[in-house]
Order: C-alpha cells, then structure tokens, then sequence
C-alpha cells in the first residue's frame, strides 16, 4: 500500500520535478526581471529566472503530462498546469528570497524544496487535484529527492552549490 501510495505520487509530480530541474540543464539567458529592481531596489527575481529556463520548464513538464496522458489517463493538460505551477512557485520563493536578502543559489531550506510543489498543487486543483494522501506522499518525499538531484547536479557542473 505505501509503496503504490508513492508511486502515485511520483506519477502526480514528475512534470513538476521536470519543469523544476530542467532550467538547470537548459537555463540561462534573458532573465525574466529584464534586470530591473523591485521597490526595495532588490531585483524582483534575480539573474538565475530565465525566460530560457522558464519556457524550457514549461516545454519539458507539459510534454512528460503528454505521456502521462497516454500512459496513465491523466488530463491531456495536467503538464502544462503543473508545470505552470511548479514554475511560478519557484518563482514566488525567488520573489520574496530577494526581498529577504538571499542571493540567487543561496539556500532557503524548506521553501527550495518545497515551492514548486505547493505550486504545482495549487495550479492541479483546476484539472485534478491530488487525493491528501498523495499530496502528504510528495511533501515528504520531495526534499530528500530534491537534495540528492541537486547534489548530483552539482557533481555535474551544473549547479555552483551542492544544495
């Protein structure tokens, strides 16, 4: 039973996870802030919130929806909007990081792991939210996945900081 309960989560989540890991591989670019300060005169996003990454996220996650559509029946739109979400999680993170202070990398712990996914369940409640024991599967088991593929990342020479 707990070993189908994370498979299922696994399946809920993966365009998520991909459209939050792959603006690592395929970021970089034009940053979504163009530059520009907030109020505060910190940067709204910062230099790593890419339209490249963003739109690569976005790209990647809708088209692992596609297959879970195939596959599994999933809505045909459910990457997309759990893609959008997990996206514009990590982007609200990045929005109020800067506005505490954090540099772009720097680590907030619990929020890092855990944007995207609030987002991403957020956005899913339009086409198909997750059951409380699915959602309670993902909280606990996105930030040792997060970590490890962070680290791994790093190992690769993609990411500066190993967490």
């Amino acid at each position: 039973m707990i070993i189908e309960t994370i498979i299922e989560a696994l399946k809920f989540i993966l365009p998520a996870y991909c459209a939050n890991a792959i603006p690592v591989i395929i970021g970089g670019g034009k940053p979504l802030d163009l530059g520009k300060n907030y109020k505060d005169g910190r940067r709204i996003f910062g230099e790593n919130k890419t339209f490249r990454g963003f739109f690569s996220g976005l790209i990647i996650g809708s088209l692992v929806g596609i297959a879970e559509n195939l596959f599994f029946g999933y809505p045909i739109l459910f990457g997309f909007i759990t893609s959008l979400g997990a996206l514009t999680g990590d982007l609200v993170k990045s929005f109020f990081k800067r506005r505490i202070g954090l540099k772009p990398g720097k680590m907030l712990p619990v929020a890092d792991q855990l944007d995207f996914v609030l987002g991403a369940t957020l956005f899913s409640f339009l086409l198909m939210p997750p059951t409380l024991e699915v959602f309670i599967t993902i909280i606990i088991i996105t930030p040792p996945v997060h970590l490890i593929t962070n680290f791994l990342a790093y190992l690769l020479k993609l990411k500066s900081h190993p967490f």
